[in-house]
């Protein structure tokens, strides 16, 4: 587009002040400039703007309006203490991956800055005895449930794929994509490992003006989590037409598994879930688990009117928290939120339907800027705000909507925190998952001496199955498994 047409857009659109400092750039700084606002729908950003805040506002006058309620029974279960049930959701979610119909979507822009790290967090090592990373690990899950899944249904070697799609940011997505070349993908084929970014858009100040960082340059921020439903329809690069959703119908992906990559407990494209999700017939669901206590500082799926919602912990009176199921004795507002969630893709596909229904949330900041002199600013005091949506604002718009439970000690341990922070941490993360390995060997009949650790690899076992060979075994030292036959040197 021509500076000439550019300029005319951005002033109808009351953002001309983005080219005030054009006649000082350089040709380069022209360039650049040019390039980010004619790549930005403006217009989009007003209207987001305008929406946030008003929504916002709406919240805060209705606040305490909207009843607020626990999830109906016919569109909650749970997995804990029936094993019928979940043998009979397993053998359809695995049917459904042996017949090709399942893809996974991996949230993994975030950054391991917390943990002291620049690199993407899913290059992470948590510290256990292989020192894998947590993409090694959840794609070695992949590998081994492509196994379960062929031999469970007569399927050749090598036939059944689970598509791996993996949601970058700006600032990781080289870094990521040249990770998972170095380790050769971890042993899944490139061709079944697809890379895609999450969007970013503008900050702006109180009042909607987009924020310069440089005379040259807009500052951006990431759109949230939730902007995975529009990275969805993006292309995949600048030169290639195809976007995810079109990847998906051409596998002819019916359903898909959705998570963050920081739980090492997560399992991916999850059977059992799978199963339950197809059987229930939900366009979309929430993986859950149970609150660990009444006043827990964690969002729960629930009701907010006649429609599913996340509703923060703040917003649950101390008398609602402590609320119990008459019929059972659990908490009424217990499905604890972990950002694991399954989606048809036709729900997927529908997203653009009520993508501008969707209200941003805002998040005040301390955002730097140029003044008026275009020299370089940083501020005392929050003076903008970022917009970001969250990946289960899209609930309410659901049409049949499900909610699963799971043990958290066995599908839940998030990474958040620093080292030797002492909750959500890398040690707590090596701890539970080293945990479960002792529990895997033990359900098969093992016996495990106290103090020693056995790190079992997924190559191995996905969720505990093909160990039946230690039965009767007493494992006396602590090591690393990579092969069903390395067991018996621990003895």
């Amino acid at each position: 587009m021509s500076f000439d047409k550019l300029r005319q857009r951005y002033e109808a659109a009351g953002q001309g002040h983005l080219l005030q400092f054009w006649p000082k750039l350089s040709e380069t700084e022209r360039a650049y400039l040019l390039a980010q606002l004619d790549a930005l729908d403006i217009d989009r950003v007003n209207r987001i703007y305008r929406k946030a805040v008003s929504s916002e506002k709406e919240a805060a006058e209705n606040a305490g309006k909207d009843a607020i309620g626990p999830l109906p029974e016919d569109a909650f279960d749970s997995v804990i203490g029936v094993p019928e049930k979940e043998k009979e959701w397993r053998s359809i979610g695995l049917r459904a991956i042996a017949s090709g119909q399942v893809g996974v979507l991996l949230m993994a822009g975030g950054q391991g800055t917390r943990l002291g790290s620049s690199a993407p967090k899913g290059c992470y090592d948590i510290g256990l005895p292989s020192h894998k990373s947590l993409f090694q690990y959840q794609a070695e899950r992949i590998a081994r449930l492509q196994i379960v899944a062929e031999k469970e249904f007569g399927k050749p070697a090598g036939s059944v794929a689970i598509p791996w799609y993996v949601m970058t940011s700006g600032p990781t997505r080289p870094e990521t994509e040249a990770f998972f070349k170095k380790h050769n993908y971890f042993g899944l084929s490139s061709k079944n490992v697809i890379f895609f970014e999450q969007g970013t858009l503008p900050c702006l100040t109180m009042d909607g003006k987009v924020i310069l960082e440089k005379p040259s340059k807009v500052a951006v921020a990431p759109d949230g989590n939730g902007g995975l439903y529009a990275a969805l329809r993006k292309p995949l690069s600048p030169s290639a037409p195809r976007t995810v959703l079109s990847d998906l119908a051409a596998r002819k992906i019916q359903y898909v598994h959705s998570y963050c990559v920081d739980n090492c407990l997560v399992k991916v494209a999850d059977p059992v879930f799978l199963g339950y999700c197809i059987q229930k017939q939900a366009d979309c669901a929430a993986k859950v688990v149970p609150k660990a206590y009444p006043t827990e500082s964690v969002g729960v799926v629930a009701r907010r009117g006649d429609k599913y919602s996340v509703i923060e912990y703040s917003e649950i009176s101390k008398e609602q928290a402590e609320r119990r199921d008459p019929k059972t004795g659990e908490l009424a507002f217990r499905a604890g939120n972990i950002a694991n969630h399954f989606y048809t893709t036709a729900f997927l596909n529908s997203t653009a339907d009520f993508e501008d229904e969707l209200a941003f949330h805002i998040a005040r900041k301390k955002i730097p800027f140029v003044d008026a002199t275009g020299a370089a600013a940083k501020p005392a005091t929050p003076n903008g705000m970022k917009l970001e949506l969250f990946v289960f604002d899209v609930f309410p718009f659901t049409r049949h909507f499900a909610v699963l439970e799971v043990a958290r000690n066995e599908e839940f341990s998030p990474l958040k925190n620093a080292p030797g922070t002492g909750s959500d941490d890398p040690q707590t993360s090596r701890r539970d998952l080293l945990s479960q390995h002792r529990r895997f060997l033990e359900r098969a009949g093992a016996k495990v001496a106290d103090a020693v650790e056995i790190e079992v690899s997924p190559l191995v076992t996905y969720a505990g199955e093909g160990l039946d060979a230690t039965k009767g075994k007493n494992y006396t030292r602590s090591g690393l498994v990579e092969a069903i036959e390395e067991l018996d040197a621990l003895l």
